[in-house]
Formats: structure tokens, sequence, C-alpha cells
């Protein structure tokens, strides 16, 4: 049975600067949480995001549709990937379809979220990685909070977790 040392929750903030309509990512360092060889691992149990700023537009071309994608995973990537790469940890997007003179609909959607999961997502690796893509450059950041925990784990089993997030 592995023995978890709960911590108070504490929040991880990181952003990504989209790049119009070219894959864009940035590393989320997490040295301090995580040392599998000394049993520390990260425990996300939610994750908000923001597309854009808080008074940014949402500028598109008249009668189109536009969205922005994000994902955080525990490996680079160099595109989105899908629900059953098993580095993903979270995924979601922002679509927009405009008329001729406004925003028709706009639709936001976490597909994989740690708080979709009883108890959140480990992390075991010392970095995780927030991309972003999108269709139009309508949005130039995109950025998270995580709500985490700490937890040790055996060594065996902190080291299986971070070898399998590699």
């Amino acid at each position: 049975m592995n023995t978890m040392a709960k911590t108070d929750s504490f929040f991880i903030r990181a952003q990504v600067p989209t790049n119009a309509l070219t894959y864009a990512q940035s590393a989320v360092d997490l040295g301090s949480y995580v040392d599998a060889l000394g049993k520390s691992v990260l425990r996300i149990h939610n994750i908000a995001v923001e597309y854009g700023g808080p008074l940014s537009a949402y500028a598109g071309a008249v009668n189109s549709s536009t969205q922005t994608s994000f994902q955080l995973t525990t490996q680079s990537q160099t595109q989105l990937v899908d629900m059953t790469d098993r580095s993903l940890i979270s995924s979601g997007s922002l679509a927009i379809a405009t008329g001729a003179t406004e925003v028709v609909m706009m639709s936001e959607a976490l597909n994989v979220a740690p708080q979709h999961w009883r108890n959140g997502y480990l992390v075991a690796v010392e970095q995780i990685y927030l991309g972003v893509d999108q269709s139009f450059d309508h949005c130039d950041k995109v950025s998270i909070v995580l709500e985490c925990t700490v937890e040790t784990l055996s060594q065996s089993a902190a080291m299986a977790l971070a070898l399998s997030q590699q």
C-alpha cells in the first residue's frame, strides 16, 4: 500500500503566447515539486483556462468560424494530440462563429481535465508542456491555473509513474 502525505493545495500558473496559425508551446517547470527518486509527485486537481486576456477582443472574418485549442502534456509535442496519447493531461478549445456584424456563437469546452477524474491527475515528471494551436489568429495567448497538491508515493511507484510519463 502506498502512503500518501497530502499538503495544502496551491496554484501553478502558466501562459503560452500564440503565434497565428502554427503550434506554440511553453514548458512549465515542476522541479521544485516533483522528485521521483525522492518519492515526491504532483497531483493536479483542477485546471482553469483563459483565452486571451480579460479585455481581449475576438476578431474574425465575416461569416467565418475559428477555433483555439490548448493541451497540457507530460511530453514536448510538435502539434496537438488526441486523448489516446498517454502524455495528455488536459485539453480543450474555444470556438467562435461570426455573422455579418457580430459573434453568433462562442463555445468553450474542456475535453479532458483533471477535475473530470475522481482523484485528479498525478504527475511525476519535472516539466509539463502547455501547447496551443488555432485556425485563425484571434487569440494572442492562452493562460492556465492549476490547483495542485504534492504527495509522497513509494519510490518504486513514483519511478514507475515518472517513466510512464516520459
